[in-house]
């Protein structure tokens, strides 16, 4: 093979890589990892807290599935004291913009939010049926980490939250959720009493807004939780569920 043969062989193969790493990326089947997340997770400014929180919720893979991105926008529901709301800001940096929604601020948030690094976020305090203002629209990403289940029982209308989140994604964006997994038979009863809800329920009410399945994640299965007592006091690691979601383009 001639040396220009073997250079037009090495540019083809070039171009095919890229193209079929451009379907993968628009599929939703790989992330994009434009992000080092292990150096994200060991910046010196996190607290000794998130630190004790990495413990449970392995978030080098947690971020790696969810594939935040620098410069994209974010909604993060259910943020609560804002753990994840802070991984986000820190993941799309400060041409970015993360929204954190919580039905009720608290302390925990309130001071998480003097931090340097939240200057990017937003706290959107609303119901979760209404998590955005009319105008918010063509986000590149929703997270709900480990919240969705205390829906069920906070008076919250899920068909009409699924579809405000629909709303308020670009065609193409993505929606992870992340939580506590239930029984099959237990569908979405036993939020309050275990905060877990059976993944396929979840599944099946986050599809019938529009969204499409896009991939799920092993890291955080146990498949020794019997799935019978409240994750605070559960005598095993506790099985959660990762699911990522596309809206179509």
């Amino acid at each position: 093979m001639t040396f220009a043969a073997v250079g037009h062989l090495a540019l083809r193969t070039v171009a095919v890589v890229a193209i079929s790493l451009t379907i993968l990326i628009a599929n939703g089947t790989a992330p994009v990892c434009a992000q080092d997340y292990a150096a994200i997770i060991a910046q010196a400014d996190r607290s000794e807290a998130d630190h004790v929180t990495d413990k449970r919720r392995n978030p080098v893979n947690l971020l790696t599935f969810t594939g935040a991105n620098t410069g994209w926008r974010v909604l993060d529901m259910g943020a609560g004291a804002g753990y994840s709301t802070e991984l986000m800001a820190r993941c799309v940096g400060p041409t970015g913009k993360v929204y954190g929604q919580v039905d009720e601020e608290a302390e925990k948030l309130r001071v998480r939010m003097t931090m340097p690094v939240m200057n990017n976020v937003t706290v959107l305090v609303r119901r979760s049926d209404d998590p955005v203002p009319s105008e918010l629209r063509d986000l590149d990403l929703i997270t709900f980490y480990f919240a969705y289940h205390d829906t069920t029982y906070m008076g919250i209308d899920r068909a009409k939250m699924n579809k405000a989140m629909f709303a308020a994604l670009k065609p193409g964006g993505f929606l992870v959720i992340a939580d506590h997994s239930a029984r099959p038979e237990d569908g979405a009863t036993v939020g309050k009493t275990y905060h877990r809800i059976a993944e396929q329920t979840l599944r099946s009410e986050i599809e019938a807004a529009g969204f499409k399945f896009v991939a799920d994640a092993q890291f955080l299965r146990h498949p020794e939780d019997a799935r019978t007592s409240i994750v605070f006091r559960n005598p095993t690691p506790v099985d959660e569920f990762v699911l990522k979601f596309q809206k179509p383009m």
